[in-house]
């Protein structure tokens, strides 16, 4: 059997204008390419065009020749373009404190092939969930923060990114607020999922302070990390209706739910390269 040709998905936003199009699909005609599947979008209000383009390419072509033969194109219309090679699949670290409903999820998502990414390592601020990464043979390292250590700490998290080669971070339900200095080493590859009670019902026990106040809907928000706490580009938002006969426990366990789902939604399409930043929003390509 021949073997399958290499497949990439290649990125791109850039000032909207005409020909961007052409020559992309001519510079891939030209090259031996197909054309798997493509979308665009033309924002008007920002003047800003967005493309993603899933292709395969013969074999003679890599991934370094491809972008470097590219760079032409992408200097002349002024693009922030990317191209991958779907054969290497993303690396993940995932971030998490004492809740672990979004931790679990994705590492059952990753097992049975839902996720089709490499989890390296599982930090944490405790250890209560070591023994789950362990299960799944995936490394745990337990790093504590305090205000008076929170630079060591970070430091610790940066140099476990380089060291492991991260493409994304994933703050699984991690309590802590990032730093801006972390925030702007991980900018549009750091996602982050909380509640979507926010700015109602800050600090502790939110689904009672929701329960308390009657809430009729409870969901959830998945962004890319800022310096702006809990401000940064949407990826991702559900609901769940609810309803005056559930208890807060019971909301919080529907609202886990939501979390784990939003997530999962927001880490699968930025691995697989349907998320583009437009300003403070996103461009997804479902």
């Amino acid at each position: 059997m021949t073997a399958a040709a290499p497949e990439y998905i290649l990125t791109l936003s850039c000032p909207d204008t005409t020909g961007i199009v052409y020559h992309v699909t001519g510079f891939l005609f030209e090259r031996g390419c197909n054309i798997i599947d493509s979308a665009q979008f033309g924002d008007a209000s920002t003047g800003l065009f967005f493309l993603r383009v899933h292709f395969s390419a013969p074999e003679s072509f890599d991934l370094a020749r491809l972008q470097q033969e590219f760079a032409q194109i992408a200097e002349r219309f002024r693009m922030d373009a990317h191209i991958s090679d779907l054969r290497v699949r993303p690396r993940v670290m995932l971030m998490v404190s004492k809740f672990g409903h979004c931790l679990n999820d994705l590492l059952f998502r990753r097992s049975s092939g839902q996720l089709d990414i490499e989890i390296p390592a599982i930090v944490s601020n405790h250890t209560e969930f070591q023994p789950l990464a362990h299960g799944y043979r995936i490394p745990y390292f337990y790093l504590p923060v305090t205000p008076a250590t929170k630079a060591d700490q970070e430091a610790k998290v940066l140099e476990l990114i380089e060291r492991e080669r991260i493409d994304l971070v994933v703050l699984a339900r991690y309590m802590q607020i990032l730093s801006p200095g972390l925030c702007e080493a991980l900018k549009g590859r750091a996602i982050n999922i909380h509640h979507s009670f926010l700015p109602s019902f800050k600090g502790a026990k939110p689904y009672a302070q929701a329960h308390h106040r009657g809430v009729k809907l409870i969901g959830a928000t998945a962004h890319y990390v800022t310096p702006d706490l809990d401000e940064g580009p949407i990826i991702e938002q559900d609901v769940e209706r609810v309803d005056h006969a559930m208890t807060p426990d019971t909301l919080a366990a529907i609202g886990h739910d939501v979390e784990s789902v939003v997530l999962a939604r927001a880490v699968k399409w930025h691995v697989e390269r349907r998320v583009l930043i437009n300003g403070h929003r996103t461009v997804v390509f479902r």
